[in-house]
């Protein structure tokens, strides 16, 4: 494709294109992992539906893809030699007290979501990032601080307004193309470009939650208290337990994040196995008000780079806890587990069925050149390796590596429709998932 013919891109867009050499191109063309190299032809930020409409007819008009980023959350390496769409000015959030929904543009994310509905009285299904999109986040089902007792955000969906392979504006629902709403509910992005989607909001409880942290000697104590909560845990409550190795030589720690939909005296009753842990050397649980939500955890908001890896366990018991405490974390940055359960084990819309896995494993470290990467990778590895059959093989789309496709997540069955809708909505391929279905 040439220079020439990219620069014509302007001519039918009415937001920004940006191509490689010009001043912000590389900047704009970075994800929010900065670890992912993007190679893209270039870079456009759609100024409102109807550019994406117009991208899309272009793109078919010169053969390219098309790979959707509202805020760069998730990127795996697939957009290279695509187009790069951003929708973050896709920014309209209205919120309808009554009827306990809201609007959301592509671009609108979490934390202003989270932001707006508390204002009515009411909450989303966040994850704990504030910065990821509303609608990247959903597209991939969507597990946050509050699925024990709601589920996937993807369950919440009523409508999405999308641009299709032809360049046509779209609406998929239940009743109205329910094929692709099928696809779209947790099967992530690769049928359509989603514009705008509708999602159902709940009467905002009270909230009491954060994260306190205990010195490394305590965490054969910390993670037994752990299991034992989370053993007898009402749905309302959710739990993350943390080893945490900070770069740099600071001291080993333990963590355990709690988010809990009710009173502080009742939270603090279902965290008493916790009381008699003594030294806790930072943090707390705290009530607090929802516009607060993000503290619980405080992801980092600025991009870094880093590489993940997550798995399903079907069990956690203290054999499997004493071979996630048996060696050292380092070069991981965290080693956590994530209570599921609950709402996770509902039959739900979308491909994703039930999740019968109560824990969720979660190892993360930071990869500032690739050879740190690769060293991270074969810790996690290693631990995987090490927890045997615990490990079900099982995946989430939230939680997908690089090498990973949506075909991990779901049935064999599931599968083969996702890629019969594929095949249906987007028969030249024309969009580029940063997960897609696979063939």
């Amino acid at each position: 494709m040439s220079e020439a013919s990219l620069l014509s891109l302007r001519d039918v867009i009415r937001g920004d294109v940006l191509l490689p050499g010009e001043e912000g191109f590389d900047a704009a063309r970075k994800p929010y992992n900065l670890a992912v190299e993007q190679d893209v032809r270039a870079v456009v930020t759609a100024a409102d539906a109807a550019d994406v409409a117009a991208l899309v007819r272009y793109a078919n008009d010169a053969g390219v893809p098309i790979a959707v980023q509202p805020t760069g959350h998730g990127a795996s390496g697939t957009a290279a030699g695509a187009i790069l769409l951003r929708t973050g000015r896709l920014d309209e959030l209205t919120v309808d007290p009554e009827a306990r929904t809201a609007r959301v543009g592509a671009g609108v994310q979490s934390g202003a979501l989270n932001t707006a509905a508390a204002a009515h009285g009411l909450i989303h299904k966040p994850g704990s990032s504030p910065t990821v999109s509303v609608a990247g986040y959903t597209l991939g089902g969507g597990v946050g601080l509050f699925a024990r007792k709601y589920g996937m955000s993807s369950d919440h969906v009523i409508e999405f307004e999308v641009v299709d392979a032809a360049g046509e504006h779209r609406t998929a629902n239940a009743q109205e193309n329910p094929d692709l709403f099928h696809a779209l509910v947790g099967g992530g992005g690769d049928f359509a470009i989603v514009t705008a989607l509708t999602v159902r909001l709940h009467e905002e409880p009270e909230l009491f939650g954060g994260t306190v942290f205990w010195p490394e000697a305590r965490t054969a104590e910390v993670f037994a208290a752990f299991r034992d909560t989370t053993a007898t845990a009402p749905p309302e409550l959710s739990l993350w337990a943390t080893r945490v190795q900070l770069p740099g030589g600071a001291p080993a720690m333990v963590g355990v994040t709690v988010a809990y939909l009710g009173s502080e005296t009742d939270g603090r009753a279902l965290l008493k196995p916790f009381d008699a842990i003594d030294g806790a050397v930072n943090g707390a649980w705290q009530p607090m008000p929802f516009e607060d939500l993000a503290t619980i955890t405080n992801d980092p908001v600025d991009p870094g780079p880093s590489r993940s890896r997550a798995e399903l366990l079907g069990r956690l018991d203290a054999d499997t806890i004493a071979t996630l405490l048996a060696a050292p974390i380092a070069p991981l940055l965290a080693l956590q587990i994530r209570h599921l359960g609950a709402a996770m084990t509902n039959t739900r819309p979308g491909p994703r069925g039930p999740v019968t896995e109560e824990y969720l494993l979660y190892l993360l470290g930071l990869a500032f050149t690739p050879e740190v990467g690769t060293a991270v990778a074969a810790k996690q590895a290693e631990v995987v390796a090490a927890l045997g059959d615990a490990v079900t093989g099982a995946k989430l789309a939230t939680f997908l590596g690089p090498t990973d496709t949506l075909a991990d997540t779901v049935t064999a069955a599931e599968a083969q429709r996702l890629r019969e809708v594929k095949a249906t909505w987007d028969p030249k391929g024309r969009f580029v998932a940063n997960y897609p279905v696979g063939k």
